[in-house]
């Protein structure tokens, strides 16, 4: 059955290349680009199935064995969120094709090379695929970041294009040194060489790994490295924005692969390097992104700042590297990702249909569909917020549960909840603004255009799912304690990679 494990890289590949051959028939590009992501999607979903089975599966290209040749590895967080991608990629596909994807012809192919970054970087069991599948991944979010053209546009995609350059540079340097240092850069095989290095190369593999955090720390938006995301997401077509909002998780991702399975707790003089670092950053993001909606007059810019401050949340729970604050961060991951894409498209929505005021958070005429969007976009704020009854509130609770027996209980406890109500009173004076203060001015700008009601659609399905996510609490929690539990006790995977006895056979079995 592994060799499923590949669909999610292959699938997106051809797509992309066969659009790239159809870039003046519009209409074609759209249904190629539809069936691929629905492909992608039930792939996504067999090998969910596979994956909930408990075994860990590797597949090796060329079959070369472990650790000389590239291999992919199906664990429970990697077909997790290569499912949460596919439902994220389905509903903002669906959002793109209403016209946004016509201000280019690369735009679906783009838009699939992207997703092959994506689910390249959950899937692969290599430190250095991992930089390359990173680099397929922000290539392609270069040329989607600049999709319909314009001054802002450019502006924030310069700064977006050097400060990852710089991130690239480094995760060289840092993968130069570990590969230095160990001989080896497949994930498994570090996983039991990083304690057996002399004691005078310590030092470079401590860098090696710092350089690494700092990378995956980059691409999170951590504190303070943050300053990039609300310019560049701000800027971006909304549905692109929305894609976005799961490459902010492919960091957070590889700081919890790699530091859990190479410099976890049998990690030798690196173990654990990164946790003394991740919890103060995680703190101050969760200021700085609740202050940053707080003040913001743009809605895009406030949904931004929403990000990094559910970012910080996140990370929060990472930072202690247990089986209980793993499962917290990886519900809030599942959470985060769907509402932070949802708001993108109903800020996108919004601003379609409120004339000259856009979404600038200012009285308006009302807007065509204002009671069916005005629900939506109350019920995002309060999931985003952490609010009762939707996922967030459930995510917010596991995280400060998972938290209270740390030292530093106290800030964490403090500064999550200060900054939530700093989150309410943002997204609530925005509401106001956008809806009931538009009946004061009704009539005094210019319409807003017609809408039809189906438009809604993409970003309703997003807020369901974080629906879905509280009434099924319950499994979805036993699956993520799963999760943890793995990753807290790596050696299945090991197994899996290097083939080891009773894995190997399951592990490169095609049928």
């Amino acid at each position: 059955m592994s060799g499923w494990i590949i669909a999610p890289i292959i699938i997106p590949a051809m797509a992309a290349a066969l659009l790239l051959l159809l870039r003046r028939s519009p209409n074609l590009q759209r249904q190629v680009s539809l069936a691929a992501t629905a492909l992608l999607c039930l792939a996504s979903i067999r090998l969910f199935m596979l994956a909930i089975e408990g075994d860990v599966l590797s597949y090796r290209l060329g079959d070369w064995p472990a650790p000389f040749g590239i291999v992919l590895v199906l664990d429970r967080l990697s077909a997790t969120m290569v499912l949460l991608s596919g439902i994220l990629a389905s509903a903002v596909m669906l959002h793109a094709i209403r016209g946004w994807d016509e201000k280019g012809h690369h735009f679906h192919p783009l838009f699939q090379f992207q997703l092959m970054g994506i689910n390249g970087a959950f899937l692969t069991g290599d430190v250095f695929n991992l930089f390359v599948f990173f680099e397929v991944m922000l290539i392609a979010s270069y040329g989607l970041l600049l999709h319909g053209g314009g001054p802002r546009r450019l502006g924030a995609g310069f700064q977006y294009v050097a400060i990852n350059l710089l991130g690239s540079t480094l995760f060289l340097f840092a993968v130069g040194i570990i590969y230095g240092v160990t001989g080896t850069l497949n994930m498994a095989d570090l996983a039991g060489k990083v304690s057996q290095v002399a004691a005078g190369d310590v030092a470079l593999l401590r860098t090696g790994a710092l350089l690494l955090f700092l990378v995956f720390a980059l691409k999170a938006a951590l504190v303070p490295l943050h300053w990039w995301l609300p310019t560049a997401y701000a800027a971006a077509p909304a549905p692109v924005a929305a894609l976005f909002a799961i490459m902010t998780k492919v960091g957070a991702y590889a700081i919890i692969r790699v530091f859990t399975l190479v410099f976890g707790a049998e990690g030798g003089a690196a173990a654990s390097i990164a946790a003394p670092w991740i919890l103060p950053a995680a703190l101050a993001t969760l200021a700085i992104g609740a202050i940053g909606v707080l003040a913001s007059r743009v809605l895009v810019d406030l949904v931004c700042f929403a990000v990094v401050w559910s970012m910080g949340s996140l990370l929060v729970a990472v930072s202690l590297f247990d089986e209980r604050s793993l499962t917290a961060a990886l519900y809030y991951t599942l959470h985060s990702t769907l509402i932070g894409g949802a708001l993108f498209l109903l800020s996108d929505l919004i601003a379609s249909r409120r004339g000259r005021s856009r979404d600038d958070l200012e009285p308006s005429p009302v807007m065509a569909n204002a009671a069916v969007l005005g629900g939506l976009f109350f019920l995002a704020a309060i999931a985003m917020s952490g609010l009762p009854p939707l996922s967030g509130f459930i995510g917010k609770l596991m995280i400060l549960d998972a938290t209270r027996t740390s030292g530093a209980a106290g800030w964490i406890w403090g500064i999550v909840l200060a900054t939530s109500l700093l989150v309410i009173i943002g997204f609530s004076r925005a509401g106001t603004m956008l809806f009931w203060k538009s009946e004061a001015v009704a009539g005094t700008l210019e319409p807003p255009a017609p809408a039809r009601a189906a438009s809604l659609a993409p970003a309703a399905i997003l807020i369901v799912g974080t629906a879905l996510l509280s009434l099924g609490a319950g499994p979805v929690t036993r699956h993520l304690e799963a999760t943890a539990q793995q990753l807290v006790t790596p050696q299945s995977y090991v197994d899996a990679v290097l083939g080891r006895p009773a894995q190997a056979q399951r592990a490169t079995e095609v049928r």
